[in-house]
């Protein structure tokens, strides 16, 4: 999922020296570096350091793969949280849930997803079924506009700036309107696609071994 030192270190360590990743190596959305090289910074330096002391190649494969019908990381997404059978045939963003509460959908991703830490924007006790799930960073414009669909009650996403769309849905709760978001954060929210990627590669790369190596989430959660 994310290329980070640790999946690089435990890739390198299981024999591993050919590395895809989902997002960017190197802390922007492009991967630039120059002005982290002009700074001489040492995060940067020593990851590009182990990189070429274990002769290792880190290859992103991101548009391609969201591009894949069906989009691999909402296929991945949708069989780690059991939803096959509830997602919409003409839009595969959307599912129609058995009804519950806000409360009680945010617990069960939480289970599901092994998830560390996340947030929750709107009434605990809002009952709902209509959820879109849209993984990762798609942007407020891509997520206020699911929210506009009067088919959505709850955005399930990675990760926005807090200004954006958690603002967008707390004045939506505050106006008495049926909205909710679930932030997962970025990694647990695209990881079983790139475990999806990793089933895909194995049934036609048989030349030499193809192991998942799960990026751990960063964040943790104080007592």
């Amino acid at each position: 999922m994310m290329a980070t030192l640790d999946v690089l270190q435990r890739a390198a360590a299981a024999g591993d020296n050919f590395v895809i990743t989902h997002e960017p190596t190197f802390y922007s959305h492009q991967d630039g570096i120059a002005d982290l090289e002009k700074q001489n910074d040492p995060v940067l330096a020593a990851k590009q350091a182990f990189i070429r002391e274990h002769h290792m190649v880190v290859w992103r494969f991101h548009d391609h793969w969201h591009l894949r019908q069906p989009d691999g990381i909402q296929a991945g997404m949708t069989k780690a949280l059991g939803w096959e059978k509830y997602q919409s045939a003409e839009e595969p963003h959307l599912f129609t849930l058995p009804e519950t509460t806000l409360a009680d959908l945010a617990e069960t991703l939480k289970k599901k997803l092994a998830i560390v830490a996340m947030r929750v924007v709107g009434d605990r006790s809002l009952t709902v079924s209509k959820i879109a799930l849209i993984p990762g960073a798609a942007g407020s414009v891509t997520q206020i506009k699911a929210l506009e669909n009067p088919n959505v009650e709850v955005l399930i996403i990675g990760e926005v700036p807090e200004w954006e769309t958690v603002e967008y849905v707390d004045d939506a709760t505050a106006a008495k309107q049926h909205k909710a978001l679930i932030m997962l954060t970025h990694i647990p929210s695209e990881q079983a696609g790139m475990e999806e990627c990793t089933k895909w590669l194995k049934t036609f790369v048989k030349e030499v071994p193809v192991e998942f190596v799960a990026a751990k989430q960063p964040f943790w959660q104080p007592k």
